[in-house]
């Protein structure tokens, strides 16, 4: 069996370099008929997250232009893995999408290892937004108005102060480890089953602070039961405009941005790439869609396939790093 299948291989190969130049010429020609049937986009997370949004929003947005729907496919599990896997192993003839986070540059750190390779085994088509960032609170109790002083109060106390998280690897201790490695504070990490675990003791001070979505936040923030010492972008959030990111705060270079883009599996053409990014950029120039994304807090980017490349490449570095030097040990 193997050596027939070997011999067909061999064939099946010098076919497909007999229909080389063919196959370049029936792209260009099946470009302009893309897409002749729905789009899948995958979201490696369960229904109902905000990313559901950004597929929506887009999808809605995209599919009259093109006369065909996109359709989103949950496909939670490990963090994230699973979807990414599902696409990475998907035909890339451009009917499959994986929409997902900047979580697609921190897995490869917090995993032993993956079913895929996050750079190899997809392609790139557009940085599509970047989260207005997270936000750096504390109990009232705290006696810490400002990072400076939040710093000083850590470092007088080393080990003492504590900060809850949606739980090991996730997007809160990264950020928050980052914010310990250059501050040179030892705030203690408590990992949480999500987001809304931790809030419950954060807002009863069982735990001195967190980083957590603006969105989670901002109700406790106006109704003092939560104090905001930053925003961890690179730009301050409209809806708190006086609380200042970390990096003007004091803490120099600080930035920790959650981003939101999408892919198509490895070997995707190119024109089929050009084509959605397009969209895209279409789909954002549309006061109303760029309305309804600041609203959920999400800043519009539509970067080209390049741009989101190297954000990758750098984001699955700076992780690397990041993970190594706090130890924490891949799963």
């Amino acid at each position: 069996g193997d050596m027939f299948r070997l011999r067909s291989e061999t064939l099946w190969c010098a076919v497909l370099f007999a229909c080389a130049p063919a196959a370049s010429f029936g792209q260009q020609q099946a470009a302009k008929d893309y897409p002749t049937r729905p789009i899948r986009l995958v979201v490696p997370y369960a229904p109902g997250g905000g990313i559901d949004f950004v597929g929506h929003a887009l999808g809605q947005k995209i599919a009259p232009v093109i006369g065909q729907n996109l359709f989103l496919d949950n496909r939670p599990g490990a963090g994230g893995v699973i979807g990414a896997d599902v696409v990475a192993k998907s035909l890339p003839d451009g009917y499959t999408i994986l929409l997902t986070s900047s979580a697609h540059a921190s897995l490869p750190s917090i995993y032993k290892s993956l079913p895929y390779d996050p750079v190899k085994n997809f392609t790139p088509i557009s940085l599509v937004a970047n989260s207005v960032g997270l936000v750096l609170v504390v109990h009232p109790s705290l006696p810490a108005r400002s990072v400076k002083q939040l710093v000083a109060l850590a470092k007088a106390q080393p080990g003492k102060l504590n900060y809850g998280s949606s739980g090991v690897g996730g997007v809160i201790q990264l950020a928050m480890e980052a914010f310990n490695l250059m501050a040179g504070t030892q705030i203690a990490h408590v990992p949480y089953k999500g987001v809304a675990a931790a809030m419950i003791d954060l807002l009863s001070g069982r735990i001195d602070l967190t980083i957590s979505p603006g969105t989670v936040v901002l109700a406790h923030i106006q109704s003092g039961k939560l104090r905001a010492l930053g925003i961890t972008a690179t730009v301050r959030w409209s809806a708190l405009p006086e609380v200042p990111t970390i990096d003007e705060a004091g803490l120099k270079g600080y930035k920790y941005v959650v981003w939101y883009g999408m892919w198509f599996p490895a070997g995707a053409p190119t024109e089929y790439v050009t084509r959605i990014r397009a969209e895209v950029v279409k789909a954002f120039e549309d006061p109303a869609i760029k309305r309804s994304f600041a609203e959920q807090w999400y800043v519009p980017i539509a970067s080209t396939p390049q741009e989101f490349s190297k954000t990758i490449v750098e984001d699955i570095e700076f992780h690397r790093k990041l993970v190594a030097r706090i130890g924490l040990t891949p799963q």
